[in-house]
């Protein structure tokens, strides 16, 4: 029965060592470029986020947006609000934004890792302190994605997060991407940064964000490397 599960769970990972491949049964086109969900009323770059005064432009609805740079960078925005069963009037609304490099993992995998100056805006009228901004800069892991054609919207891109969980599809606006530039674009400290992108651990953040510490990445990929190996041995 052990043996089973194991082998369920290898076949369930990407091989080590592959390649991207760019055909009509896996990424119809590179992830070069801006994708945004939904209405695509949220979109990364100057129109969303507005780091030097932590501010941001709020946009009609929600959604989430990702842009990919040919030379390896990134830049996330996020809107998003969850409702409350019991208490109905307290609706939670985040505002996220974040940027930095990427990498596309032999895996099958995407990591992001910030540059430090990510922060996301929290408004919930029932909290005791209703409407506050704070640093985001969480390293984020994607164990899959895949780009596919809609036959009315064209370009799609599905990302899985760490656990498996799909984001809603993105549709591609832009070939390149729209984004701020790609270095610090606020004031913050080096070394805060970077501790606090060390010691972050995997949590369940406002409207359903989930983050990943850098010592959680790498477990999971030397996990997914061992798993790897052990298939090459049966």
């Amino acid at each position: 029965m052990f043996v089973l599960s194991l082998l369920s769970l290898l076949l369930a990972i990407p091989a080590l060592g592959q390649t991207i491949v760019y055909d009509s049964q896996h990424n119809v086109t590179t992830i070069i470029g801006t994708w945004s969900s939904g209405s695509q009323n949220v979109v990364t770059g100057p129109g969303f986020a507005q780091p030097a005064n932590e501010s941001f432009i709020y946009p009609p609805t929600t959604g989430i947006s990702y842009s990919f740079s040919s030379d390896g960078y990134y830049e996330v925005a996020r809107y998003r609000m969850t409702g409350n069963g019991t208490l109905p009037n307290c609706i939670t609304g985040v505002m996220n934004w974040c940027h930095g490099t990427y990498d596309l993992v032999s895996n099958g995998s995407i990591i992001l890792t910030p540059f430090g100056d990510g922060y996301q805006q929290i408004q919930d009228p029932c909290a005791p302190v209703s409407n506050f901004i704070e640093s985001y800069n969480d390293t984020e892991l994607y164990q899959l994605w895949n780009i596919y054609t809609d036959v009315t919207r064209g370009y799609t891109l599905q990302m899985y997060q760490w656990d498996g969980s799909p984001l809603p599809p993105m549709w591609q606006l832009t070939a390149s991407p729209e984004m701020l530039p790609t270095q610090l674009l606020r004031n913050v400290s080096t070394a805060s940064s970077s501790s606090s992108t060390k010691n972050s651990e995997v949590r369940l953040a406002n409207a359903g964000e989930r983050s990943w510490g850098i010592s959680r990445v790498t477990g999971v990929c030397s996990l997914v490397a061992g798993l790897g190996l052990l298939s090459s041995l049966l």
